[in-house]
Order: structure tokens, then sequence, then C-alpha cells
């Protein structure tokens, strides 16, 4: 059993769910996400906490060109792998709520993205990484231009020229590394082991920076962000920020300062301090905000700072504190977008100032409501805590007399996601024993690479 079956599943679901009608689409859709989750929990119980490559696949693909479909689950794949099958059937089910024209299309959108973001998590060969990366981005360029909010054609454009433009610096990066390998090879590990001055993993670790800077994204390159994920439909927003987001941390941690150590010490305190003024910044301007959607969007780039600052220490602690928080993020960020987007169904607004009482009249909302701003972290508590306050307590108004509670997959939805997160709060350790060898095997690997460079 090799992870083939995970990263083609999806594509073959894609392909099969343009054959159904609207609302079948939406089942049939849902049907083949779940399937996923189930084959990735099959791979998790076969999975051996170490910090070998598991279920890899390595055949030719272009060989003359030394390019090879070479894929593989560790410790910090699994990961990532769980996350994305989680959330996928997640957020299908957070769109039973709603109509879609071209139902069909939308949902095979997701699964075809769903496809290119696990060939990310797990590919092992630098060509076949960056056909992921794109693959990734085409699904959502469409949901957000063909299903989004009224600015969404100028808005999408935006997202995809800043995005694609981060792209082709990693591609130079990539090619460069490969011209630079005598054996001629894109093979990740081939990549490890190759000896560059200071000056060119220098620029090779600039090269991948800025596509894995844009798309979490750090600051100052956030600014296609929150504006994207407002004017998204849910489901997109969703992918978005719950997974795809991840693209580019994860990036960090296996392709950018691994390949480019001395690069990584050159440009470490920069990096750092930018990851800190993303926290303060977005987390104050996410507290000016009145829309709730767009403060949440603010609240994601300043979790992904912390994210981001627990990487560039390059140490064991920050970097399974990334691990974890990178689960925990997804799944907040996905269950507060959810929310709003609940909100908004109900009352056609997502103005914080007029609305208040919501509690008094959906209690069970109001408590899921609840438990996903206490997952929250540092600054985002104050704005969180602000906005439940505006949002939830108080009088009922005119316009929120009327919220219902939520009932029959809004329900099940925020029933997975409250458990989830109270469940990584209290006991994260089994999460933490996934990733805890690869991790260290990683951080050891860059340090030894960085001592041999002394010498």
């Amino acid at each position: 059993m090799t992870v083939s079956i995970l990263l083609f599943l999806p594509v073959i679901a894609a392909l099969a769910v343009l054959f159904f009608k609207n609302e079948t689409a939406k089942h049939a859709a849902l049907f083949f996400a779940v399937a996923e989750f189930a084959i990735a929990l099959v791979f998790l119980s076969r999975f051996t906490a170490d910090a070998s490559t598991q279920f890899a696949v390595n055949t030719p693909w272009i060989p003359k060109l030394g390019i090879y479909f070479n894929a593989g689950i560790d410790g910090i794949s699994m990961i990532m792998v769980l996350l994305t099958t989680l959330l996928v059937p997640l957020i299908i089910l957070t769109t039973y709520q709603h109509q879609y024209k071209n139902a069909p299309v939308f949902y095979a959108l997701i699964l075809f993205m769903q496809a290119g973001l696990l060939v990310v998590f797990t590919a092992l060969d630098g060509f076949l990484f960056y056909v992921g990366w794109e693959a990734s981005l085409i699904p959502i360029y469409f949901i957000c231009a063909l299903w989004g909010g009224q600015n969404r054609i100028r808005i999408t454009i935006k997202f995809f020229i800043y995005t694609f433009a981060g792209s082709l610096f990693m591609l130079i990066g990539i090619i460069y590394l490969y011209l630079q390998n005598p054996d001629r090879t894109y093979d990740l590990h081939h990549f490890y082991g190759l000896t560059l001055d200071p000056q060119r993993q220098s620029w090779v670790f600039l090269a991948f920076f800025l596509a894995f800077a844009i798309k979490m994204p750090l600051f100052p390159f956030h600014t296609w962000q929150p504006d994207t994920y407002t004017e998204a439909p849910p489901a997109g927003t969703m992918m978005l920020a719950g997974i795809m987001l991840k693209m580019g941390v994860y990036g960090m941690i296996r392709w950018m300062i691994p390949n480019a150590p001395l690069g990584f010490l050159h440009w470490q305190v920069i990096i750092i301090f930018l990851a800190i003024i993303g926290i303060i910044y977005a987390s104050i301007i996410a507290f000016k905000q009145t829309d709730g959607k767009r403060l949440v969007a603010y609240s994601s780039i300043a979790h992904v700072g912390l994210i981001a600052a627990g990487i560039i220490a390059w140490n064991p602690q920050g970097l399974q504190g990334a691990m974890i928080q990178m689960l925990s993020h997804g799944i907040n960020i996905v269950g507060m977008f959810f929310i709003w987007d609940i909100i908004s169904r109900r009352l056609n607004t997502r103005d914080i100032t007029q609305l208040g009482g919501i509690a008094k009249v959906a209690p069970n909302f109001a408590t899921a409501f609840l438990i996903i701003v206490l997952g929250t972290i540092i600054f985002a508590a104050v704005y969180m805590l602000r906005m439940y306050k505006s949002v939830m307590q108080g009088e009922t108004n005119v316009l929120t007399a009327t919220f219902t509670d939520i009932h029959g997959s809004e329900k099940l939805v925020l029933i997975i996601i409250c458990v989830l997160i109270i469940g990584i709060g209290v006991y994260p350790q089994p999460i933490l024993h996934i990733s805890e060898a690869s991790v260290d095997n990683l951080a050891r690997e860059v340090y030894n690479k960085l001592l041999r460079s002394q010498f």
C-alpha cells in the first residue's frame, strides 16, 4: 500500500462528481472525501512513528530530465495528510445549507484541490512538489472567481498574480538546485546533500522564502489575503485558511531551511522580526474590524506569524509547537469562518455593530462559538472575546431576535470541531508523538550540515 491511493483518489473522485446532478454531486463529494479520510486513518494505523519515510512510491515520470513520481509519508507529512483529509469532508458538510450554481463543478474543484494539496505534503521530488503547488492554486482560483463575492474578479486576479509570482521564484530555486546536482535529479534528499557556498544558499533561500511567505501569508506579503478571504465563498475561504496556507508553512520546514541552512542563518533574525511584526500588526487591525469575516482573516495572519516564529527558531520545541499549531489553526479557523457563514446566512450581514444577544435565542450556537473563540491565543484573546461579547451577549435587536439555533449538518460540523479543539488542547501528545522523530531528525540534519560547512 503506497501513498499513490491518497493522491489519485481525489482526482478520480473529482472526475466522477462531474457526472452527478446538483444535489447528488454534493453527497457524492462528501462520500469520496470521507473515504479519503478513512484511507488516511488506515495509513495512520500502519504508521511507525520514527524518522523514516513510509508508504513511498518512486516511479519514473520524465526520467530523461531526472523527474520521478516520488512521494512518501513521514511524521511531518502525516500531520498534514490528516489535517487535509479531515478538513475537506467538514468543509463539504458546511456547504449543505448552500445552493451553488453548477454544483458538480464546484465540488469537483474542491476534490481536485485536495489532490494538489496532498501532493505538496508528500512529494519527495522537487518537480512533483511544484506541480502539486500549482495544481492546488488553479482550482481555488476558479472557486473564488466563479462563486465569490461582488468584487471577486479583481481580488482573485490579485491573489493569482501574488501567488503565481511567488511560485515562479520557487521554481527558479528548484531548477537551480537541480542544475547543481551532479546526478541531475530533483530528489529532495539529493538536494539536501548539496554543498553550496553561503551566497548561493542565500539566493536559494530567498527564492523559496518568497513563495512560502506569500502563501502563508507572512507580513508584509499579506496584502492579498484579507480581501481574498472576505470575497471568496465560505468553502473557498475555509480551504484557503484551513489547509492551503499550510503549504507555505510546510514548505519552510521541508524545502526552504534544509536546502539552504546558511541562507537561513543569514536571514533568520529578519524573518523572526517580520513574524513578530505580523503578529502585532494583524492583531491591531483585527481589533478595529467591524466585518466579522475580515476580523477572522486578520487573526489568521497573526496566528501564522506565531507559527513562522516557531519554525525560524529551528529547535525541536519550536518545530513541534509549529506542527501542533498548524493542526489547531486549521481546525479553529474553519470553525470560525463557519460561524460567520451561519450568521451571514441567517441575518444577511457580517457587521458586528448590528448584532447582539444571539446567545439568548441560540444557546447551542453560542456554546460552540465560545469554544472556538477560546481556542485562540495571545493577542487574539482580546479581539476575539470582544467580538464574541458584541455578537452574542447583551440584548437582542430587531435583526437578531429571529436568529435560529444550529441544526442538522451545522450542528454536526460544530460538534466535531469543538471536540477536536478540546481534545487537542487537553491532550496533544498523540499528535506530537507522530511528528517527534521526524522533526528531531530534520533539525539534526540541518545542524550537521551547518557544522560541516564550518570545516
